[in-house]
């Protein structure tokens, strides 16, 4: 995140609570990882989104590790994966030597496309060669088409991934109650880095309604010791625990979960009225069957002459002091990916969407004032644009 600028595009938001949180974890003296403050945000995050069982870790990063670990992913395998999306959700499949097979995004939600998922399980089960999990990634704050990608998932037994990282308040509307993102596949995985949502500096979530799932991963991220009085190790683990500090942290911050939602949705309504029939500009829709938690505003940049571009655009803003940044560049465009020769399932509309998307300023702390400054430097630059 580049905090000189002005408007930042997604700034990490305390209101002093906070420090009365940390205060009272170091009063304590226990500051290591594990303590009560760990144990406490885990049972409290796992309840809020309806999760089951919560592992708190170092990052989402360290998480999802350790998900596919428990999983049973392992050198030779192959995952299915979001290609529209972070390194971090492929680059632990490469951490255990299996391979990523990149799954295109559909129109309407920018996510994975349930369709070409469905297809490509099930010519892999005529040919004998399904994948050991699949990982969705809900971008931007958008669900996925989850109930459509999970009914493929258990069509062919394979586990299913949730990346929630960028989507902590996300829900379904298509099931009663309303699921969290994160909490309907076979284990989910958030992100507190200070551009998300709530944040605990740096720090993750795994989720599962699986204990036995979560219980071998706890074991994972504390270097897999077993139960004797001395250090013993039948497995390989990982230093992956969060510590109390903040952990503290994190139950503070998700206290206000709601309201950090809540004021996104406003930031990105806002948007809506201000680019309100824009010629060129769209922006990312919300889908019938979800609840958009809006963690990133995001537009397209078309007309039908196609002269705008989300480049120009951002680096406009940027002398301007504020923070804009393109959309995911697919992972099968990537350079690392494309030298180990990963297999690629579509292309067509996440190619697309890189090309012409573009990600706003979006902190839950924007005021209403700045996003009309941004839509106003926005609005003047379509104009020189297209004349």
């Amino acid at each position: 995140m580049n905090f000189r600028a002005r408007i930042p595009l997604s700034a990490p938001h305390l209101e002093g609570h906070e420090a009365a949180a940390i205060a009272a974890a170091l009063a304590t003296n226990w500051i290591a990882p594990i303590g009560p403050e760990v144990d406490r945000f885990e049972e409290e995050f796992a309840a809020s989104q309806g999760a089951g069982t919560a592992l708190a870790t170092t990052s989402g990063t360290a998480a999802l590790h350790l998900a596919l670990r428990v999983l049973g992913v392992k050198a030779g395998d192959e995952v299915l994966v979001s290609t529209l999306t972070f390194c971090a959700s492929v680059n632990p499949i490469l951490y255990l030597g299996a391979t990523p097979v990149f799954v295109d995004s559909e129109a309407d939600s920018w996510n994975m496309d349930p369709g070409l998922l469905a297809d490509e399980l099930a010519r892999r089960a005529r040919a004998g060669r399904l994948p050991t999990a699949v990982i969705v990634v809900h971008l931007y704050g958008q669900i996925a088409n989850i109930s459509a990608i999970k009914a493929a998932c258990d069509r062919w037994e394979i586990p299913l991934v949730e990346d929630a990282a960028e989507a902590l308040g996300a829900e379904t509307r298509d099931s009663n109650p309303p699921q969290c993102a994160g909490a309907i596949g076979t284990i989910g995985i958030f992100s507190f880095d200070g551009s998300k949502v709530i944040t605990t500096s740096m720090g993750g979530m795994l989720v599962s309604s699986d204990a036995s799932l979560v219980s071998h991963a706890r074991k994972l991220a504390r270097q897999a010791r077993e139960p004797f009085a001395h250090y013993e190790h039948e497995e390989m683990g990982y230093n992956y625990r969060m510590s109390n500090l903040l952990a503290a942290l994190g139950r503070a911050q998700l206290t206000v979960l709601p309201d950090r939602v809540a004021a996104r949705q406003r930031v990105f309504r806002t948007y809506e009225r201000e680019l309100s029939g824009l010629e060129g500009v769209t922006l990312q829709p919300e889908v019938s069957w979800g609840v958009h938690a809006r963690w990133l505003t995001c537009i397209l940049l078309k007309t039908p002459r196609g002269a705008v571009s989300p480049e120009r655009l951002r680096l406009r803003l940027l002398e301007r002091g504020i923070e804009a940044r393109r959309l995911w560049k697919p992972m099968h465009l990537q350079p690392v990916y494309r030298r180990l020769g990963c297999p690629t399932i579509g292309g067509e509309v996440s190619d697309r969407l890189f090309r012409d998307g573009l990600c706003l300023p979006s902190s839950s702390s924007l005021h209403e004032a700045e996003v009309a400054e941004v839509c106003s430097a926005i609005r003047e630059f379509v104009a020189d644009e297209v004349r």
